[in-house]
Order: C-alpha cells, then structure tokens, then sequence
C-alpha cells in the first residue's frame, strides 16, 4: 500500500450534506436523556458518525443512475437478475437470494442449519450472528488464534481460525454436533482483521473430510482479498477478483451484508452452489422476506447492489479506503492511544481496558468511553465489549466477560475526509488527558439478546 502523501481520493465530491457541531453543555443533556446509549441520539446531533460503516456510504453516480432502472415488478425483476449474474460471476455460487440485509440472511442460514444444542465454529461470530444461532439453541464457538486476542500484537492475518482447536473441536463434539463453520471475512470483533487464503483452505479442506458446511460471512470480502493480495505471498500479482473467486470457491454458501462491501445503504444476500438448500432458504425467505426475485427490497435497491458489488472491487477505490482507516490508526498510535494493531480494513478499534485501566469491565469501561468520545466532540462511535457480548453463564449464571473491551471507530465508505480523521485524533488526545476522572456505568435496562441496541445506562 502507498502512503497517503503519494496519491489522492480516486473520486470528486459531487454532492455535500451539512453537519453542525452542538456544544458540549448540549451533548451532556443529549446523552444523558440518550440513556449513555449513542444508539438513542438523533443522527443531526451527531458531527462525525462513526456508528456503523452498514449502510452509510456514499453511492457512486454510476449506482444512483442504477436507481432510475429500477424494474418494480413483484416477481422476476431485470435487477435481480443483473445482481444474481454478479453475483455468481464473483463468487461462482448459482443460487441467489437477496434479503433486505446481511441479519436476514443469517436468520435463513441458522434457521435452516442449527439445531438445539449444536455448536457453529467460528474465528469470531458477530453479535448478530451469535444472536441468531443462540436463539435457534445453538452454541456460538470462537476459535481465533492467540494473536488475534491480543491488541498490541501485530500479525498480518489476525482473523485466522486457530486450527487445531478447529480439529480438536470436531473430535470432542463430533461432526454430527457441529452446523457448520462460520468464516468472517474480515473478522469484525478483533478490529475488521482479515483470514488468509491459507487458513481459509485449511478449515474448508478438514471441515469437508468431516462432512461440516461451511460458510462465509462475506459482508467484508472485497477488503479481505485486499489484504490477501499485499500480505499472502503467491497473492501478489493477482487481481482482487481473482482472489475473491478463490476465497469464495473454499466455502459451501454465504452470507453477506450488502451495506458494507456492496456500498449500498440497504441489502443482503444469500447464496450457495446447493440447489436443495436454496429451496429450504427460498421457503423461509418468502415467510420474511418476500418473494424469491426481490427479497424485501425495491428493484432500484438490487440494481445499485448489482452495480456496488462491482464497483468494490476496484483496486483504487480499496486503497484509498483501507489507506485512510491506516492514517486513522497511526495518528491515533503517534498520541499514544490505545488500539488493535495492526488496523483492519473497515475501522479502528481502541483498546478500551488499557485506555481506561481504572474502570473495570463490570462497569463497562468501552461503553464509558463511547460517551466520553460523544460528549467531547460530537463524534459517535460503538461498544464492542462488555454491553455487547457479556452474557450470563447458562448454568451459574455467573457473567462470563468477553475477550476484547473495544470501541470501534468503523469509518463509512467515501464520506469523510481525513481532516475529520484528524479531529477524531484530537477528541481522543484529550480524552486522554483527562482519563482518571472517567467514570463507569451501570447497567439499568437489557433485551434479552442484543442488549447492547437498546440498554439505558446510568454513571456511577
């Protein structure tokens, strides 16, 4: 990857929308009213809004031009059949079922896969994901390697699936315990870290000795093949298709989150190459979805999918995009802040237990820092610690506290520039120099499964 100093953005901006920033007094009000939840904050009392990079990025002309395309018939539109042609040209998977976005897709898989007391493997579920397979019963197992729990360890594929706990897993359980093996490309909850080409084989070749699916959660898989290609040796002179078609030739289906690599702002697909499966999908698909061609989306949503999925393939438009979640990252380390090293493809996350060593996890010290980040400058980040994966253990009914305690910075697809970049290193600078006098939080409300979407907090 170039430095940042040696190019420009690949894009013009075209169209601007306003943002304002309140005052401090007014974002504490917010905040607290919010129930410290940034969840609850209006979006036009947010400046910089790094919530999510689902469903936030800027379309191109060439996708908005998609959208007076549209075909709004109910069934067989022309824009789902342009996005299934795209679809199977860069996977190779045959059948295609859109879905409204990338949760409605894993409701099919799990649904259809997972039965009470099965476990699905994993280098590291998302919190949707693991939602869905623990209420179909099931039983969530991440088997990242070592490094990829460890912030301040560099490794170039920190989203690997340590092996032999894969293997060590099929021979306690049985393959007959297991629903299948859940790949995320890049792995979201260790910082968007990406799988080699080689780990991803490995897992596939033992989990197809054993008879296991195997399935990519592919929200991401453009950024994947980009780190594949500058890090894996043999991947270098490789287009990103290329690699992408390899990666997706290991696996049995997937399924993705179109709001992220497709850069669209609504969608999600599954796929596969098992006609069977296709059917059992179809039949829940049409229960919550709608019907087989549109999926709960209009035509004008497939086409921009069709023409996104395209467009993120681009190796200009990659660079620019993992280059400016880089310059984030390495600004943020120059202020000897806090992060997973090295950064991934879609945001920065910090290290919140050593950014706030004083506040322990029972009192939520990433979600602490997710306020702090609102109230000092109006930016807006989310909690991928305690609030979203701490869970009570089903027979002691103890709290079992995840891994990692992050906050992610996830960076919205060609929306913000770097001089925004830049205040969110500053935000973060004096943050820390006021990081003794933080305080925790207390957990006053929870869903019973993706607590972390709704809860209502209260400082100690």
């Amino acid at each position: 990857m170039r430095p940042r100093s040696e190019y420009a953005e690949p894009y013009r901006i075209k169209v601007v929308e306003p943002i304002q920033l309140t005052t401090r007094e007014e974002r504490e009000q917010i905040i607290a009213k919010a129930g410290y939840n940034v969840f609850n904050i209006p979006s036009d009392k947010v400046y910089i809004d790094f919530l999510t990079d689902s469903g936030t990025s800027a379309m191109s002309d060439y996708q908005w031009a998609g959208l007076m395309v549209g075909d709004e018939a109910y069934a067989g539109s022309k824009n789902f059949h342009h996005l299934k042609e795209t679809v199977e040209e860069i996977s190779g998977f045959e059948y295609v079922l859109p879905t409204h976005q990338g949760r409605a897709a894993e409701n099919i898989l799990t649904t259809i896969l997972v039965k009470p007391g099965e476990r699905v493997l994993g280098n590291m579920h998302f919190d949707t994901t693991e939602g869905h397979i623990r209420l179909k019963g099931g039983e969530p197992v991440n088997l990242v390697i070592k490094e990829g729990l460890e912030t301040a360890t560099r490794h170039p594929f920190k989203g690997n699936i340590d092996i032999g706990r894969l293997i060590d897993e099929i021979k306690t359980y049985g393959p007959e315990r297991i629903s299948y093996i859940d790949i995320t490309v890049t792995c979201n909850s260790n910082g968007g870290q990406p799988v080699s080409m080689g780990n991803i084989r490995e897992a596939s070749r033992i989990a197809r000795e054993h008879s296991i699916p195997v399935f990519l959660d592919a929200a991401r898989f453009a950024e994947n093949a980009y780190f594949i290609r500058e890090r894996e040796e043999g991947y270098e002179n490789k287009s990103i298709a290329e690699i992408a078609r390899e990666m997706f030739s290991y696996a049995d289906g997937f399924t993705m989150s179109a709001k992220k690599d497709g850069l669209v702002n609504i969608g999600g697909i599954f796929a596969t190459r098992d006609g069977e499966l296709y059917k059992k999908a179809g039949e829940w698909g049409i229960i919550y979805e709608g019907f087989l061609t549109y999926g709960g989306l209009a035509g004008r949503d497939l086409e921009a999918m069709a023409r996104g999925l395209k467009e993120v393939l681009d190796e200009d438009y990659l660079e620019n995009r993992i280059g400016q979640v880089a310059y984030l990252g390495d600004c943020l380390l120059d202020g000897d802040i806090p992060i997973i090293e090295p950064t991934g493809g879609h945001g920065v996350y910090l290290d919140a237990r050593r950014f706030l060593p004083l506040i322990p996890q029972s009192a939520f010290p990433a979600q602490a820092l997710v306020v702090e980040l609102y109230v000092e400058a109006g930016i807006r980040a989310v909690e991928l610690g305690t609030a979203a994966f701490g869970h009570k253990d089903k027979k002691t009914g103890e709290m079992v506290y995840p891994a990692l305690e992050l906050v992610r910075l996830a960076i919205p697809r060609r929306v913000y520039t770097d001089r925004h970049m830049d205040m969110v290193v500053r935000a973060l600078r004096n943050i820390a120099g006021r990081k003794d006098r933080i305080r925790g939080l207390k957990l006053v409300y929870e869903a019973p499964v993706l607590r972390h979407f709704t809860a209502v907090f209260e400082q100690l």
